[in-house]
């Protein structure tokens, strides 16, 4: 497929576990060591797991660049962090207003509507300000960001479980190639909240240890939050105003299994159809793919369903190709997961390096996959890496980055 315009990424925020920006989220997975800990602020009494991607306290020079920190919930502040982030990078500071903004979530402020329900019946210390309800919705954190940044173009959020912060760059791509708009913020915020934690452990998904992505020991998903956030724009716009790309987004695919409403469909059709439509879209052949950042949950269907996606999509080439997944580092960022992953697909070009998953425990023998382990593997800077996302309800999504490199032009 020709397209009239190329869409590259000129900038990149994020906040995890690893830390409040983009290089702290880079360093942590290059560590090959796990952020997965004991969450300390909500209350895990009762559950059957007590480790979550839970992010640190923000330092005070993001605070500072926030004058509405004070209102915002969790998910909001991260959303707005790595927006800041993005945009700084990308020297867009004052050229934003006719921007679009495109951003996947599943929860909003549902931490905050818990903590006003506690106060609310007495079950927690504070008195019950009605503050705390006002970012329950979805849609919350692309507003704060919206807000923040005074963007005046379309804002759309989009809810599909996991899925949602692949299918909000899709959703940008389209956006981008279709002339609409120059200039789109796509992304993706949630925070970890009650709800999701123990609706997880009810369906026995999560692992007592940090999840160990295609191990054969796996036993669950950790759950995670943070944010990530990419600006992306037009070529020609890019270039036009003397902007440096960091990479390029190629190709973008979604499908649905239609099969279970939790379960993957068990031989991965869903999400090879969507790997294929992402490699069709971007108008490359499969071996020119030199890594998958993987959706890589640790939770025994999902990972041999993933295992037999990319298997029936890259063939022979399955064994030999690289795949890591960040969520073994991180945890599952749920509707901001592959905005993250996105991120730090972007990182793994830049540097030439594929991010490894912590070590420990013998890779799955059904996995006939080059799972990268406990130390960095090199990657051409200006190679082509998939990033895919798999969600409840069979909801498929994958991304095709490209490396940049000056001589791209033309």
């Amino acid at each position: 497929m020709v397209h009239d315009s190329r869409v590259v990424i000129t900038g990149i925020g994020a906040v995890s576990a690893c830390g409040w920006t983009a290089i702290d989220l880079h360093n942590g997975l290059l560590s090959g060591t796990s952020a997965i800990v004991e969450p300390v602020h909500f209350d895990l009494s009762g559950q059957r797991t007590t480790v979550a991607g839970e992010v640190a306290p923000a330092p005070e020079f993001i605070v500072q660049k926030i004058p509405e920190w004070a209102t915002l919930s969790r998910s909001d502040r991260f959303a707005v962090a790595a927006a800041i982030e993005a945009v700084e990078q990308a020297r867009l500071a004052g050229g934003l207003h006719a921007a679009a903004l495109f951003f996947g979530g599943s929860t909003g402020g549902m931490y905050e509507c818990e903590e006003y329900v506690g106060r609310l019946l007495g079950t927690r210390a504070g008195h019950p300000a009605i503050r705390l309800q006002a970012s329950q919705q979805i849609n919350s954190p692309g507003d704060a960001v919206a807000r923040h940044l005074k963007l005046a173009g379309p804002v759309q959020t989009v809810s599909s479980a996991c899925a949602s912060g692949t299918l909000a760059l899709s959703m940008a791509l389209d956006e981008l190639r279709s002339g609409q708009s120059d200039v789109v913020l796509a992304g993706g915020s949630d925070s970890l909240c009650l709800l999701t934690y123990s609706g997880f452990n009810s369906l026995r998904s999560v692992d007592t240890r940090p999840s160990r992505p295609f191990r054969a020991d796996r036993q669950g998903l950790s759950v995670g939050e943070g944010a990530g956030v990419l600006v992306l724009e037009t070529l020609n716009h890019a270039l036009g105003r003397g902007a440096t790309p960091l990479a390029e987004l190629l190709g973008a695919g979604a499908s649905c299994d239609a099969s279970h409403m939790t379960a993957p469909h068990p031989e991965g059709k869903g999400a090879a159809t969507a790997i294929g439509i992402a490699i069709a879209d971007a108008g490359i052949s499969i071996d020119q793919v030199d890594f998958i950042n993987a959706h890589g949950t640790g939770t025994p269907q999902n990972d041999i369903s993933e295992c037999r996606a990319i298997q029936s999509v890259f063939r022979e080439r399955a064994a030999a190709l690289p795949v890591t997944s960040n969520k073994a580092t991180i945890g599952h960022l749920l509707g901001s997961a592959g905005a993250v992953e996105a991120v730090s697909t972007v990182l793994s070009l830049i540097h030439g390096v594929i991010h490894p998953m912590p070590d420990g425990g013998e890779v799955d023998a059904e996995m006939n996959l080059d799972i990268v382990l406990g130390s960095p593997r090199s990657v051409p800077c200006a190679g082509i890496a998939i990033s895919s996302s798999f969600a409840f309800g069979g909801a498929n999504a994958a991304v095709v980055i490209g490396g940049w490199k000056e001589e791209l032009v033309g």
